[in-house]
């Protein structure tokens, strides 16, 4: 790589965000659309909205889809055409050459100043076209193979190898938390003096505390207890951690909501086999299984709701947990990634060490016997969630593009 110079206080005012494999149009809760979705979504609608021009790539997976999608202002989807359409996200790391190439010949026509990859597979597009094109490349991984290993997720050696390649040459990587720097490090040997701690944010103007008892009106719900686990069903969520805690629980007349579809290779067997256990438990009056939700319609979720459940195995941040405490709901949550920093011990919720069910059953119960725990949980969990705003978010982000103008680019090649 060259080292081209660079202008003091150069401003970037176009980005090129890679997302390979999901979409920022698609509504989260089922397939591969999560968090990372609302991510990238909410991210470069803020972007935008500050003034910087940002196209997202995404690999078409419907033939009806428009090449481009103007969103608003600033911000639109390109749809690259790179292998079939319904192609499995486990074989989209055969097609990646593909979607570079295509991408590629997209930035000759609109140039860009940096990319921004998400994800493993967008990380290896864009670490290629910074080489290309002779751009800076900001990562952001939000999930690493090797945390994910730790707790028997397991991920093929390919993408192991892939991601210590681009932290080896990325000029900056964006971690969720403090909790994701330190597993870069440790896990990759990760260069901590260009990794950027961004926290996502979340929309205010949708979740923020709100009545409970009209929340549940609205959802035809009584005045029960009430569990709602949030997300996509797979093992690496723990449906079943949250479907055992209220077996644990001991209250006859506690309810738990699971909203959310099944994803990956392995949700189908999951729905499945969450099904088989609420059966084998006796819940079947005491579940219910809600498909996914417009994004902003889990608002009413949240509010009606006496704790939410994360018992995920890993989460680099746990956009779920953020969600909920702005709607002033306490959460219990694994004692893993960035829950580390969203939840704090007995003052928003409660952490949980381990994947005994019991142990979450027993958290939430001193949420529900003690309304005024509950509230001030409630309380302090609105308050500690203001500081998250997409608004923050995206300012933070157009430093650290600004800050690349300044710097040597890293040349992995040299």
């Amino acid at each position: 790589m060259s080292g081209r110079p660079r202008a003091l206080g150069q401003v970037v005012s176009r980005v090129a965000v890679l997302s390979l494999h999901t979409s920022p149009l698609v509504q989260p809760g089922h397939g591969d659309a999560g968090g990372m979705n609302v991510y990238i979504r909410e991210l470069v609608s803020s972007l935008a909205q500050g003034g910087t021009d940002a196209t997202v790539y995404v690999r078409r997976w419907d033939d009806d889809l428009p090449d481009v999608v103007e969103v608003e202002p600033g911000f639109r989807v390109v749809h690259v055409d790179a292998g079939p359409v319904g192609l499995a996200k486990e074989a989209l790391p055969d097609i990646v050459d593909e979607f570079t190439e295509a991408v590629g010949r997209d930035l000759v026509e609109r140039p860009v100043d940096v990319i921004h990859a998400n994800y493993w597979l967008s990380g290896v597009a864009g670490h290629r076209l910074k080489h290309q094109l002779d751009l800076p490349l900001v990562t952001t991984f939000h999930t690493l193979a090797r945390v994910k290993a730790e707790t028997g997720d397991d991920e093929p050696q390919r993408r192991i190898d892939a991601e210590a390649e681009v932290i080896r040459c990325a000029d900056v990587i964006t971690a969720n938390s403090v909790t994701e720097l330190h597993e870069l490090v440790t896990h990759y040997g990760a260069d901590a003096d260009r990794v950027e701690v961004v926290p996502p944010g979340v929309d205010h103007a949708f979740f923020s505390p709100g009545a409970r008892d009209g929340a549940r009106a609205a959802l035809g719900l009584d005045a029960s207890p009430l569990l709602l686990f949030v997300g996509r069903i797979q093992p690496l969520k723990g449906v079943d951690v949250a479907v055992e805690a209220l077996a644990a629980l001991d209250i006859d007349d506690a309810r738990l909501l699971i909203v959310g579809g099944s994803s990956g290779i392995e949700g189908d067997d999951e729905v499945r086999k969450i099904e088989k256990l609420i059966a084998d438990r006796g819940l079947v009056d005491r579940v219910s299984m809600v498909p996914p939700q417009p994004h902003h319609v889990l608002s009413t979720y949240y509010r009606a709701a006496d704790v939410c459940l994360v018992p995920s195995r890993s989460e680099s941040f746990g956009l779920v947990a953020l969600e909920a405490a702005a709607c002033g709901t306490p959460v219990v949550a694994s004692d893993v990634g960035g829950l580390r920093t969203l939840v704090e011990e007995g003052r928003t919720g409660f952490r949980i060490s381990g994947r005994d069910p019991r142990d979450f059953a027993a958290a939430t119960r001193r949420i529900l016997d003690s309304p005024l725990l509950a509230d001030e949980l409630s309380r302090q969990a609105a308050e500690a969630a203001v500081s998250y705003t997409w608004t923050t978010m995206a300012a933070r982000l157009r430093r650290v593009y600004a800050d690349l103008a300044l710097r040597e680019p890293v040349d992995c090649l040299a």
